[in-house]
């Protein structure tokens, strides 16, 4: 693989047995219900704008994505925020410079059509993802996540 033969795209519907494949590849477990929400959602929903983008081979392999959501707001006013909820890269391609791409171009999408902050969250024990969201220009926001278990 020669980092510059992957290529970066918009998501299509028919993208979701390789998301969930390289999700499984990752997690060690399969949510395929997790991705049906979310891909309802991204193509279905008139209420959000395409923002999630896949990683592919030259001969079409999807190799990694990221996916996002830009919410459109109240009454259809345009909010200038958007969230970066999910993003893998398939393992065998991992610390190739996958991730730093799909996060560059979903950046670069993201600012074209106006939005202006990306938000994020990350488990306080996953050193790893911290570190790459990190080294991507992440830093932690001026709000705190608040829970209280039941």
């Amino acid at each position: 693989m020669n980092e510059s033969t992957i290529k970066i795209r918009l998501m299509k519907a028919d993208d979701f047995d390789a998301v969930v494949g390289i999700d499984e590849k990752i997690l060690k477990a399969s949510r395929p219900e997790y991705y049906e929400m979310k891909f309802e959602k991204l193509f279905k929903s008139k209420d959000y704008l395409p923002a999630s983008l896949v990683a592919e081979e030259a001969d079409g392999t999807v190799v990694g994505f990221v996916m996002g959501e830009i919410y459109m707001g109240e009454y259809g006013i345009f909010q200038e925020e958007a969230t970066l909820d999910t993003i893998g890269v398939d393992p065998y391609y991992q610390h190739k410079g996958i991730g730093e791409k799909l996060i560059n171009e979903f950046m670069d999408h993201l600012r074209k059509v106006g939005v202006q902050k990306i938000n994020t969250l990350v488990y306080w024990n996953d050193s790893k993802l911290i570190h790459f969201f990190s080294a991507n220009q992440f830093s932690p926001s001026k709000t705190i996540n608040l829970e209280r278990s039941l």
